[in-house]
Parts: C-alpha cells; sequence; structure tokens
C-alpha cells in the first residue's frame, strides 16, 4: 500500500487540474461550501509545477531518513512512522484553503513516499519465502502503477466542482487502513536476528510459513553470518546518507572495506560506474514518463477535451499490463539491449506525440501516448535500479544506491517542476515533446557508448573489463 500511494502521490493532480486550479467550473460548486472551502485555487502554471513538484523534495528526504531509521529501530516501526505522513499530507492537501497548505501537504506525503520506496522493498525481501522473492520483487513496481492507475480512475470520476477533493483526500484513507493493517504484521526476522533476537525471528519465520513448514534450512542460514544475511539490494537502500555504514552482524570483509557516498565518487574502481547510475537514473525521468503521469490531461484536453481523462485512465491500464508482462526480459534480453529499446521507442513516440498535438491528429496523440508508457516498461522503469547495484562492488552498493535515489528525485523534481513552464514558454501544442525526443536521442547515445551490460556477469570487475586489465599487467 505505500508503494501504491508512492505513484498516486505523483498522479493525484493530474486529471483534477483544470478543476483545482479554477480553469473549469461545475455546477456542483456548493459541495463542501458548509466547511467554507474555495471550490478551487487559483494558480498559474508556474505555482501549480510548484505544487506538484514539491512532492518530491519530500520524497528524496524521506528516503535519506527512512534508511538508518529501519537499520536502528526496525522495518515495522519505520513503515508504521511513514503512515502518520501518508495519512497528515492527504488531509492537508484535502482541506487546503490556500496555495501553501496544498503544498505543505503535498510536501509531506512525499516525505511517507520517499521512505516508503526505501524500506518496504527491503521488509518484502526479508519476509518473502526464499525461492519466491523474484515474484514478490516483481509487486513493488507492480503496486506502483496500481497506485497510478486507481489515481487516474479517481480523478477521471471525480473532477469536478469540489469532488477534486475527495480525489486527495482518499489517500489519507488509505494511509489509516495501512497503519491499521501494520499492527498485524510482524518485525522483519533479519532485523531481529540482526538484533540479538534470533528466538523472537524464528518464532516469526515459523508463523509466517506456516505451523508445518519446515524452517530449519532459512534459519540455518542466520547461523554466525545469517545475515551476512542482508541482501545487496537491502544494504543499500540502509546505507546511511552521510555515507557511514549502520551496525549489522556482518562480518566485514577482510580484503575491501565499504566505501561512502563522497569516496565512490573519485574511487578508480567506482567513478564510471556513479556516471553510469547517475545518467541512467536522469534518462528515466528526462525522456518523459512523469509528463504523462502528472499533467497528460491538461496537456491533451485542448486536442481530446471529452476523453483526456479516460485515455489517461487507459494508458494508466496499458502500463500495468506491460509491466508485468515485460518484467522477465530484462533477464532474457539482457539490461542494455532493454534500455536502448525503451528509450528509442520513447523517444519515437514523444515525436509521434508532439507532431499528433501539434497538427491536432487525435488518433495518432491517443496511440502515441500508449506507446510511450509502453517502451518505458520494457527498460526505463526496472533497469535502473537493477543497475544501481550491478555496476559497483558490494563494498560500493549502498553508496551507488544513495546516488541513484539522489540522481531520480532530484530529476522526478526537475521535470514537475519546470515541464509546465516549459510547456507553457513555448506556447504548448506539443512542442515539448520535441525536447523529451532529443533527450532520448541524447540518453540512447550515452547508453550505447557509455553503460556496460550487467547480466550473466560474476560481478563489477568483469562488467567493466577490471579482470583482463589485470591479467594483461600480470602479464
Amino acid at each position: 500500500m505505500g508503494l501504491m500511494m508512492l505513484a498516486g502521490g505523483k498522479a493525484e493532480l493530474n486529471a483534477p487540474q483544470a478543476v483545482i486550479t479554477c480553469e473549469k467550473k461545475s455546477v456542483t460548486a456548493a459541495f463542501l461550501a458548509g466547511a467554507r472551502l474555495p471550490q478551487c485555487i487559483r494558480m498559474n502554471p508556474t505555482q501549480f509545477g510548484l505544487v506538484s513538484s514539491l512532492y518530491t523534495p519530500g520524497g528524496l528526504l524521506g528516503a535519506l531518513s527512512a534508511g538508518p531509521l529501519a537499520t536502528k529501530y526496525g522495518r515495522l516501526l519505520t513503515m508504521r512512522l511513514t503512515t502518520i505522513f501518508f495519512t497528515l499530507g492527504p488531509v492537508l492537501e484535502a482541506l487546503a484553503p490556500s496555495i501553501w497548505v496544498l503544498t505543505l501537504g503535498r510536501f509531506l506525503s512525499g516525505i511517507g513516499a520517499g521512505a516508503a520506496i526505501v524500506v518496504v522493498p527491503i521488509y518484502i525481501a526479508e519476509v518473502a519465502p526464499p525461492t519466491e522473492k523474484g515474484l514478490f520483487g516483481a509487486l513493488t513496481q507492480i503496486m506502483i502503477n496500481v497506485g497510478v492507475l486507481i489515481a487516474q480512475l479517481l480523478g477521471y470520476f471525480l473532477s469536478r466542482g469540489s469532488l477534486w477533493r475527495i480525489v486527495l483526500a482518499v489517500a489519507g484513507g488509505i494511509g489509516l487502513l495501512q497503519m491499521a493493517g501494520l499492527f498485524l504484521v510482524p518485525e522483519s526476522p533479519k532485523w531481529l536476528v540482526d538484533h540479538g533476537q534470533a528466538p523472537q525471528a524464528r518464532r516469526i519465520v515459523q508463523k509466517i510459513r506456516g505451523p508445518d513448514a519446515d524452517v530449519e534450512e532459512e534459519v540455518d542460514g542466520w547461523g554466525t553470518n545469517e545475515s551476512a544475511g542482508t541482501s545487496e539490494e537491502e544494504e543499500s537502500l540502509l546505507h546511511d546518507p552521510d555515507g557511514i555504514r549502520q551496525p549489522s552482524s556482518k562480518k566485514p570483509n577482510p580484503n575491501k572495506a565499504g566505501v561512502g557516498i563522497l569516496e565512490v565518487v573519485f574511487h578508480p574502481d567506482h567513478h564510471k560506474a556513479i556516471v553510469a547510475v547517475v545518467g541512467v537514473m536522469f534518462a528515466q525521468q528526462l525522456c518523459g514518463i512523469n509528463s504523462i503521469v502528472m499533467y497528460s490531461v491538461s496537456l491533451l484536453s485542448g486536442l481530446l477535451p471529452t476523453t483526456a481523462s479516460l485515455l489517461i485512465v487507459v494508458v494508466s491500464a496499458v502500463n500495468l499490463i506491460a509491466t508485468i508482462a515485460f518484467s522477465p526480459l530484462a533477464d532474457k534480453l539482457g539490461r542494455k539491449p532493454c534500455l536502448l529499446l525503451s528509450i528509442a521507442g520513447m523517444g519515437i513516440n514523444a515525436l509521434l506525440l508532439a507532431l499528433g498535438i501539434y497538427f491536432s491528429v487525435k488518433i495518432v496523440s491517443a496511440v502515441a501516448t500508449i506507446l510511450f508508457v509502453t517502451c518505458f516498461a520494457i527498460g526505463l522503469g526496472p533497469v535502473p535500479f537493477i543497475l544501481a547495484s550491478e555496476l559497483v562492488g558490494p563494498e560500493a552498493v549502498g553508496a551507488a544506491q544513495s546516488w541513484a535515489l539522489a540522481a531520480n528525485w532530484i530529476a522526478t523534481f526537475l521535470v514537475a517542476q519546470f515541464f509546465p513552464i516549459l510547456n507553457d514558454w513555448l506556447g504548448g501544442k506539443g512542442k515539448v515533446y520535441f525536447v523529451f525526443a532529443a533527450m532520448a536521442v541524447l540518453f540512447f547515445g550515452f547508453v550505447a557508448w557509455f553503460v556496460p551490460e550487467t547480466n550473466g556477469k560474476r560481478d563489477a570487475d568483469e562488467v567493466w573489463g577490471r579482470d583482463r586489465d589485470r591479467d594483461r599487467r600480470e602479464d
């Protein structure tokens, strides 16, 4: 539910934008009048961009705070804390009488979302059956897409009068449900083991797996090195933003010490990987996916005044289906081919979308929008976060994920803040998608030239060819 709300927070202002900002009126103007709330909040494109984009600095703050909190106080307590922000933020948004209260609500919602994207995948990985971690891990991206779909559906049916406030309030209700549900789930067994509570961890695993399940092999994996335990992904997400690893029961690698968040940039073995990670994360956002998630209804409403909202609901459903269908591709085709196919497809469809809107060709605009999102699901959606842990050795995974996280939220902020301003400055009519098409050309060249394939490689040394270099030097 936390990941669902992360995506819902990004998408919730998309469909009702025109109603919220007083561009359109409704016969339901008296709704909520007893609460003395305005039917709408007048905003220009710059102000609306600010309201939308303040979600992302909140997300970055939440993401960087969640790792140390989850390490010190537990996954469960950290998830419960996120629900406070998931509830308080939407309440402020729904009851906002002004831009500034709405902006504060968005910022608080972002904090909860940023924390959730860190701690929820860790918790899932630690309680999932060992043989089904891949299946459970796939739920992360699926639930994100479910959140987008729900937000677009609500926006489609409630974008009139003051009903837009219900769209924002629903997230608060989900936050309360999540808070209640989290009092029914146990703490992560791995976290308990790492903090000297192995007997309790065993009881929890037995309860989760079932009274008749054989958990001996799983429990034996804890042993002394059990949490040698924490996977690279988990360790990376729990990495302190200052570059200091949190205490754990893992035995240190005698050959390689942990690399901090600043040190990794200048380290000869890792600086190229950080450039690749940051570049791919910027590609994920700057090729334009969040322009569809956040602003597509207002962008297409001039061309499709009666069907823009419905089209975006269809697009969200297609995105969910495509994410499920394409999830095996990264392992079958490789990370790099998926990225290149994804970027090329998004660039071509960004160009078609720009031409379709500019020349008012409805069918081209609609099909290009659907294919644009479908191409995102092929590679740019799932692959960047995989690469962040595969381009570096285990001693630098935490630092690499920190850079990935920061780059992702910063790039999201840039799109959220400046898309409406740039679109307005260019005069609308889809011209902004020429910019996204140009960005796709740029990032296609970057990935083709600089980003190595990681699929099937033993470790980061093999990925970057350092084994061959060392062999030549020894010869």
